[in-house]
């Protein structure tokens, strides 16, 4: 550490310093972390006091770790797997062994529930919790150490993380039902290019939102949740986009697109992450997916 440092530091607040150095952005920081910007400026500047230096470099061209903030995003980085090691272990040595899942999306797919009973029968003595998340985040707080492993959709920036595809489903236009484009078998994404479409919030993974918008910058309202996206369609006939099979209310419908890449369901966990839990999880997750 370098020689001003004067204190601990917690957890949590090396998790904020994390994740602003591998963004290197304080919004999309924020974003990641689920939390708004200023808390999350305030955490830096009083890190930066403990440690007795800069740790970003602030300009307009962005942000840049400095010498400093480089020797801690190392250090950082090894305490922080070294604690959650620490964690996996004296759970299991307690007794009390628990696995958090991050889910995205319909938690009544047919493949959640397969793996749910299966994975309390493999491993009858976990505590298994949920944390069930909004559109904002498709790692389900995975990078923010809110959960183990997530269950969610692709794409997004995969940096650090290891992804296992489960299934890939076809993706569909949701319109009005009074839409005209909405009595068509099949749609092209070019003949809706005039149309607006929902939006995530600033600081959203640029991948996951171009997924969404067709690859193609849109403009339209802000929407964080899955029913925030159909009421945009059903009030303001904003262009929605959903895996096809998908239960909708009666006044809305979808279209098939035919140059819509797929829509890819992932478990996904941090790279070289060797609890055992997890590394199950994923195995009976794509067993239970490939039902």
């Amino acid at each position: 550490m370098p020689c001003g440092y004067r204190r601990s530091v917690d957890l949590r607040t090396l998790r904020y310093f994390v994740a602003v150095a591998e963004e290197l952005h304080f919004g999309r920081a924020a974003t990641r972390l689920h939390m708004s910007q200023p808390p999350l400026s305030r955490a830096i500047k009083r890190l930066e006091a403990d440690v007795g230096a800069l740790l970003f470099g602030r300009s307009h061209a962005g942000v840049t770790l400095t010498p400093v903030g480089t020797v801690l995003l190392d250090e950082a980085r090894a305490l922080l797997d070294h604690a959650d090691r620490v964690r996996v272990r004296v759970d299991a040595a307690a007794g009390a062994a628990t696995i958090t899942v991050g889910i995205l999306g319909d938690s009544t797919d047919p493949g959640v529930s397969r793996l749910a009973s299966a994975y309390r029968r493999t491993h009858p003595g976990i505590d298994i919790r949920i944390r069930d998340t909004d559109l904002t985040d498709p790692t389900c707080g995975l990078r923010a150490g809110l959960v183990d492993v997530a269950l969610t959709r692709a794409p997004f920036d995969e940096t650090a993380l290891t992804v296992r595809v489960l299934r890939t489903d076809p993706v569909g236009a949701v319109l009005r039902a009074d839409d005209p484009p909405a009595q068509r078998e099949r749609l092209w994404l070019a003949e809706l290019s005039d149309r607006r479409w929902f939006q995530f919030p600033q600081g959203t993974d640029p991948l996951w939102q171009s997924y969404w918008n067709g690859g193609t910058p849109r403009e339209g309202p802000v929407v964080r949740a899955v029913q925030e996206c159909l009421h945009a369609v059903l009030w303001n006939g904003t262009v929605g986009l959903a895996p096809l099979g998908h239960d909708l209310p009666a006044e809305l419908t979808v279209v098939p697109l035919v140059d819509m890449v797929p829509s890819r369901v992932v478990a996904v966990c941090n790279e070289g992450d060797a609890n055992p839990l997890i590394r199950s999880f994923i195995e009976i997750a794509a067993a239970a997916y490939r039902h």
